[in-house]
């Protein structure tokens, strides 16, 4: 009897294959490292699935969206209604983060933690708030500890 893939130990990274990742990447065109974090993500994908060229065969993106308290001070770009907007745009598949989501095949989960205008229910966005947004943490601290756990 085979067991199920999940009650197995996880192998440990290949160190070859992360290197030769590595390897890969600063032999493309671009100055070495200029990827940043993706480099380093790719190269422990890469170790961990023992391949110079990692796959992905299932790809979930999740959007987690709320407003600060310190747009109080003028800092934001946009007032905090367009977060409404932006989660109604993200899904209903007209934001950058939807198209992306539909080219890989990757399923799109858009999550509400604390917006302050959102008319819930909102189709395709989880209501998920702790608050209507944060305070101003100019102020008081943006989160109380009973929230950053909730």
């Amino acid at each position: 009897m085979k067991l199920p893939w999940w009650t197995l130990a996880p192998l440990p990274p290949d160190a070859a294959a992360g290197e030769a990742a590595t390897a890969r990447w600063n032999s493309l065109t671009k100055p070495p490292g200029s990827l940043g974090r993706l480099e380093r993500a790719v190269t422990r994908l890469a170790a961990q699935q023992g391949r110079i060229t990692p796959t992905l065969a299932r790809v979930h993106i999740v959007v987690f969206a709320g407003d600060h308290g310190v747009v109080q001070r003028g800092v934001s770009a946009y007032p905090q209604v367009v977060t409404s907007q932006m989660l109604a745009n993200f899904a209903g598949g007209g934001a950058a983060i939807a198209v992306l989501a539909r080219q890989l095949g990757a399923e799109l989960t858009i999550v509400d933690v604390g917006s302050v205008h959102a008319a819930h229910p909102l189709p395709g966005v989880l209501d998920r708030r702790v608050a209507h947004g944060t305070a101003d943490f100019t102020q008081a601290p943006a989160m109380t500890a009973a929230q950053t756990e909730a």
